[in-house]
C-alpha cells in the first residue's frame, strides 16, 4: 500500500475546519450511536478521537435505522466563534438536523430540525451580510435534482428562502456532498459524483456568488482513481482546509480494494488526506499526506476502566441502552425484542481479537459488516459454535463444548494463493477459541463475504460482542491491528498469527 489513510476504517464523508492550530473533523455514522465521530488534530496526518457529536439519545434517534440507515455525511463549520455541524438522519423522517457547540469536544446543543428541505449530505456557509445558506444534494419528485440551496435560521431551523438549483458538476451520477466557499473574490463549490463506488470523482466549480452562476474547472475532476491501478479507489466526498501558514489541504473518502477481480474492500470508506496548490485560480493535489505512524506500527485497544472507549458504538442503539458495567466486566443485553451488538470499527488491513466471555443466554463475539453478513462466535448451552452468515443462509462451521468462562477470538489473516486466482479474496477471516495450547480454529471464511462489495451498503467491518436473549458479560476484549502482515497477521509464507 503506497497510500494510507489518515483516519482508519469506516470513516467516511470527512468534513473538516481549522480554528487556530487546530483542525476538527467529523465522519459519517449511519445505523451505529453514538453519531458523527469527533477527530482532533494538529497537522492533519495524525488524528485522535475526542468523541462524538451528537452523543446523546436527546439528539439522535437510530432505533428505526438498519443497516446503512441513520445518520449520512456530515459538515462541520466555525462561524462567528462557535461550531457549528449539520448533517441528515435518513431513518426518522426529520429532514436535517443541525447542532452547535463553543467547545467542539462538548457539551453539543440538541438539533434543530430542517423537516423541508429534502435531500442529503447539507453545508453551511455565511454569505457577506450575515445569512447562513445550508447547501445539500436535493432530491425532486421524480429523482435526483443536483445541488441546491436555501437561506435558514440556523438558531431555529427555519427555511427563509425557497431552495434553488444552483449545479448539476461534469455529468457524472449522483451530484451530493456538496461544500460552498469563499476565497478571494470567488465562491467556489466542491462536490462529489459519479457515485460512492469505483466512479466516484471530486470536482470543482466557482462563481460571482453563493448562488452562481457556477463554471467547472477546465480540469475537472480535481480527485478521481477511476480507472487507474492505484490501491486506493471510490475517492470522492472532498472538503477543503486552509493551514495557517495559508497553504491548502484536502480530505476525502476511499476504499483500499484487495483481492483478485473485481477486489473487495472489507474497511469501508476511509478518510484520506492531500496537499493542494492554487494555480490560475484553481485548486490542485499536489501529493499525499501520509499518516505520522509508521506503516509496520501495531495499534492496541483493551477495554478497561468504567468507560467504554470513543471508538464503542453500538447498532441502532446508544451503547448505555444495551450495555452496562458489573462487577465482573461488561453486561450486554438487548434493549427490549431487538438484539443488542456493540463494538468498535475494524482499522487496520490486519488484526487480532480476543474476548473473554460468560453467556448467560445466547450472545458471543462478532466480526460483522451488518448482522446478514458476518461470522459470529456464538456461546450457549455450554457450546460455542462458529456461525456464519451470507444474507439468509446461516452456517455452522465447527463448534465445540465449553467450560465455564469462553475464550473467542478472531484472525484478519492474509489471502492465500496466487495473484489471479479468483480464489483469492481481500483477506481470510478465522474464529475460534483462545486456550492454554493457543488458538483452536472452529472456522474460516473468505473475508470477500465479509465485504461491501458482498454485503452492499455504506459501512464496513465492526467487531465486538452481541446478544439475542438473556445476557452476556464481556469480561475482557482486546483489538491489536496493522496494515503490516508480518507484524499482526503472519505473512502468506510465514508463520500463521496464532502459532505462538
Amino acid at each position: 500500500m503506497t497510500q494510507r489513510p489518515v483516519v482508519p476504517g469506516f470513516h467516511p464523508d470527512p468534513s473538516v475546519c481549522r480554528v487556530g492550530d487546530t483542525y476538527w473533523l467529523v465522519t459519517s455514522s449511519f445505523e451505529y450511536a453514538p453519531g458523527v465521530p469527533l477527530f482532533r488534530s494538529t497537522d492533519l496526518r495524525s488524528w485522535d478521537q475526542v468523541g462524538h457529536v451528537l452523543d446523546r439519545p436527546s439528539q439522535l434517534d437510530v432505533s428505526p435505522a438498519g443497516p446503512s440507515g441513520g445518520i449520512f455525511a456530515p459538515t462541520l463549520r466555525y462561524h462567528d466563534g462557535r461550531f457549528w455541524m449539520v448533517t441528515t438522519n435518513w431513518s426518522d423522517g426529520g429532514g436535517q438536523l443541525l447542532a452547535w457547540a463553543d467547545d467542539p469536544a462538548g457539551p453539543w446543543s440538541d438539533p434543530v430540525r430542517i423537516p423541508g428541505a429534502i435531500g442529503i449530505d447539507p453545508d453551511l456557509a455565511w454569505d457577506d451580510d450575515g445569512t447562513c445558506l445550508m447547501t445539500y444534494a436535493g432530491f425532486g419528485p421524480n429523482g435526483g435534482e443536483g445541488i441546491v440551496q436555501s437561506a435558514i435560521d440556523p438558531l431555529t431551523g427555519e427555511l427563509l428562502t425557497e431552495r434553488r438549483w444552483i449545479w448539476s458538476g461534469t455529468g457524472g451520477k449522483f451530484p451530493e456532498g456538496p461544500h460552498l466557499y469563499r476565497i478571494g473574490e470567488e465562491w467556489y463549490l466542491l462536490i462529489a459524483e459519479g457515485g460512492t463506488e469505483r466512479g466516484h470523482a471530486v470536482t470543482i466549480a466557482r462563481g460571482p456568488s453563493p448562488q452562481g452562476p457556477f463554471e467547472g474547472s477546465p480540469s475537472n475532476p480535481l480527485v478521481t482513481h477511476r480507472g487507474t491501478d492505484l490501491p486506493v479507489q471510490n475517492t470522492g466526498h472532498a472538503d477543503l482546509v486552509q493551514r495557517p501558514d495559508g497553504s491548502w489541504a484536502l480530505v476525502y473518502h476511499g476504499v483500499r480494494p484487495r483481492g483478485s477481480s473485481p477486489e473487495w474492500h472489507v474497511l469501508g470508506r476511509e478518510t484520506f488526506a492531500d496537499d493542494v496548490e492554487w494555480r490560475d485560480g484553481w485548486p490542485v493535489v499536489t501529493g499525499h499526506l501520509e499518516p505520522a505512524a509508521p506503516a509496520d506500527a501495531v495499534a492496541r485497544e483493551e477495554l478497561a476502566g468504567t468507560a467504554l472507549p470513543p471508538s464503542w458504538v453500538a447498532a441502532s442503539a446508544f451503547p448505555g441502552e444495551v450495555v452496562s458495567r458489573t462487577e465482573g466486566g461488561w453486561l450486554v443485553r438487548p434493549a427490549g425484542d431487538r438484539p443488542a451488538f456493540v463494538g468498535r470499527r475494524q482499522e487496520h488491513l490486519y488484526a487480532r481479537v480476543r474476548a473473554r466471555m460468560v453467556a448467560e443466554g445466547t450472545g458471543g463475539l462478532s466480526v460483522r459488516v451488518d448482522p446478514r453478513h458476518a461470522l459470529d462466535l456464538e456461546v450457549a448451552d455450554g457450546v460455542v459454535r462458529a456461525v456464519w452468515a451470507v444474507g439468509d443462509v446461516r452456517t455452522v462451521l465447527g463448534e465445540r463444548a465449553l467450560h465455564g468462562e469462553a475464550g473467542l477470538g478472531f484472525r484478519m489473516a492474509p489471502t492465500q494463493g496466487h495473484e489471479f486466482s479468483t480464489a483469492r479474496g481481500p483477506d481470510r477471516v478465522l474464529a475460534g477459541v483462545e486456550g492454554p495450547d493457543g488458538f483452536e480454529v472452529l472456522g474460516e471464511v473468505d473475508g470477500r463475504y465479509l465485504s461491501t462489495e458482498v454485503a452492499g451498503g455504506m459501512t464496513g467491518r465492526l467487531v465486538g460482542a452481541w446478544c439475542t436473549d438473556g445476557s452476556v458479560v464481556l469480561r475482557s476484549f482486546e483489538y491489536e491491528g496493522s496494515d503490516d502482515p508480518a507484524v499482526v497477521g503472519g505473512g502468506p509464507a510465514g508463520p500463521e498469527p496464532w502459532a505462538r
